[in-house]
């Protein structure tokens, strides 16, 4: 073998590694495109039992072929408190059951021989894919399309490593070199620092399976290097928790430990069979002759199975042991503002964290309504029992405000589809009205200490009409969010309805008041706190219109 032959199988590895890894995240940007609204049911539903966890796993790991996507989502989702670290476990057991959907496509594409291999007609799709993508108009079409040439594709990837392996293969001198690594403590290292730098278990596995196929190294090799490739996948779920909270590290390492006693105890079994003579070569040929790619692919999948069966009712004790290593810190309660619905992580699944972005803002309106609901009572009664939960609310507004906005803006730079692309650009200006509710609401605790501070107050009268006001902005309220929520055109109808209605109570109240001041039932200084009230809350009820409206143009 001469340096050229060597220079161009290297470079025709590296262009099939490439492609194949292109080719799984270009599967996986479409896939969670078009099943987003699935996949976060599906995570909605792991409270519901460990198995059900374990499936959520599973279907979302093969549907966007990435455990490392589905451990940061679940992390994410653990930070943002919307589940707990049991969920996330049972999810990332089947996260790793969900990636050996890969290996069996791999192996699938790595049959014929002399006759037309499977492998050169999967990889047609990626033709077949490429039309779609050129001609298709619909967006859900374009979708699919891109998830056939993503599909095609990862076989052409195949194709090109399988090639370089066996062009490897010939080489005697580096067939002896491969011979030598046969330690199998050796093998799982390596395959874990490989996986580490490709940040991908399932490049590695295919990679290993190319290189049993081609004869670069036997399948008892290939098993302890897809092993290492379990350990060297949690370098992405170690990196994210590390940045995160104290339950995102907790996750993080779940799967750190969960991936390394699933090696230790196969390991462990691998030892007691070499007393035998035999190793886990020999049992997968029997098991499946004269087919090395099955073989490795069979293992990886039984291996993480099984794994899962032995962990699984361990659950709960894996969760009390990550707790004592990640000890809550002893210090005051933290009152700080934060998300309870996003997370930096969720980027990494871009449809699924539109979705928990919207949740975000339905969050942030409830706390813009709730505190002018606050000032309303404070201004009425001049009770301030609740003045501090009214101003962590401010800062969690201004807070929310910022963040949000600035979280849209890195999720826009994702690949998203248009409708999502159209929400997100709705969003930031919806941030900013619900950040001038809460203004309002401020505008009106100022009111109310300055009726404080000189020792007066609001007469009965005008007491009940703000109230009463109150009561139909909280309507508003109502009809915005289930309008906003669900785009449902008839609740922004009757949302405009009610402000219009809102509109009218407010000039009756103007005239009611101006005939208090005549009949000396209210004096100037009063009357003037009481009408700036008034106006404040019907700026209110524009902002809460502007929020609903915006489904008119992400419909």
């Amino acid at each position: 073998m001469n340096a050229q032959t060597i220079a161009v199988s290297v470079l025709t590895l590296i262009a099939g590694v490439g492609i194949f890894l292109i080719a799984c995240s270009m599967m996986s940007s479409n896939l969670e495109s078009i099943g987003s609204k699935r996949l976060k049911s599906l995570f909605a539903k792991t409270s519901k039992s460990k198995l059900i966890g374990v499936g959520v796993g599973v279907v979302t790991t093969a549907t966007i072929q990435s455990s490392s996507a589905t451990t940061v989502m679940a992390i994410g989702f653990v930070n943002a408190g919307i589940m707990t670290l049991a969920q996330a476990a049972t999810v990332i057991f089947g996260a790793n059951i969900g990636t050996t959907v890969t290996g069996q496509l791999v192996a699938l594409g790595m049959f014929g021989d002399n006759a037309i291999s499977s492998s050169v007609v999967f990889a047609t799709f990626a033709g077949i894919g490429a039309f779609i993508l050129a001609f298709a108009k619909k967006d859900k079409v374009q979708k699919i399309g891109g998830v056939l040439a993503g599909f095609g594709m990862i076989f052409v990837g195949i194709s090109l490593m399988s090639g370089a392996m066996n062009v490897f293969a010939e080489s005697p001198a580096v067939r002896e070199f491969l011979a030598m690594f046969r330690n199998p403590v050796l093998l799982v290292l390596i395959g874990a620092a490989l996986t580490a730098v490709v940040q991908s278990s399932s490049v590695m596995t295919s990679m290993a399976i190319t290189m049993v196929v081609s004869g670069l190294i036997n399948i008892n090799q290939g098993i302890y290097i897809t092993m290492g490739s379990n350990i060297g996948t949690c370098i992405t779920a170690l990196i994210a928790g590390l940045t995160s909270g104290r339950n995102a590290k907790r996750t993080a390492l779940i799967h750190l430990i969960f991936n390394v006693s699933g090696v230790a105890i196969f390991l462990l079994i691998g030892l007691f069979m070499s007393l035998g003579g035999i190793n886990y070569g020999f049992v997968f040929d029997k098991m499946f002759p004269h087919t090395p790619q099955m073989q490795l692919a069979m293992f990886h999948t039984i291996f993480n199975v099984a794994t899962v069966m032995i962990v699984l009712p361990l659950t709960g004790l894996l969760v009390k042991l990550v707790t004592k290593l990640v000890p809550e810190k002893k210090c005051a309660p933290n009152d700080d503002p934060h998300f309870s619905f996003i997370d930096e992580h969720m980027l990494k699944m871009p449809p699924i964290a539109v979705r928990q972005t919207k949740d975000e803002v339905i969050g942030m309106a409830k706390t813009a309504i709730r505190n002018f609901d606050r000032a309303c009572e404070i201004l009425c009664s001049l009770d301030y029992t609740d003045i501090q939960r009214f101003r962590s609310n401010e800062k969690s507004l201004d807070y929310l405000n910022k963040s949000i906005t600035d979280f849209v803006v890195k999720l826009l730079k994702s690949e998203l589809d248009e409708k999502d692309r159209i929400y997100l650009s709705t969003v930031i200006k919806t941030v900013i009205d619900l950040e001038r509710i809460g203004d309002y609401a401020e505008n009106i605790i100022e009111y109310a200490d300055r009726l404080k501070e000189s020792n007066a107050a609001l007469s009965a009268d005008a007491a009940a009409e703000i109230k009463s006001l109150r009561i139909i902005i909280d309507n508003l309220y109502d009809k915005t969010l289930r309008a906003y929520s669900s785009a449902d055109a008839a609740a922004l109808a009757e949302a405009y309805e009610i402000e219009e209605k809102v509109d009218a109570v407010t000039a009756d109240m103007e005239r009611n008041h101006i005939r208090r001041l005549a009949n000396g039932d209210c004096s100037a200084d009063v009357g003037t706190l009481y009408l700036s009230a008034t106006s404040n809350a019907e700026r209110v009820a524009d902002h809460l219109i502007n929020m609903a409206k915006t489904i008119r143009t992400s419909v």
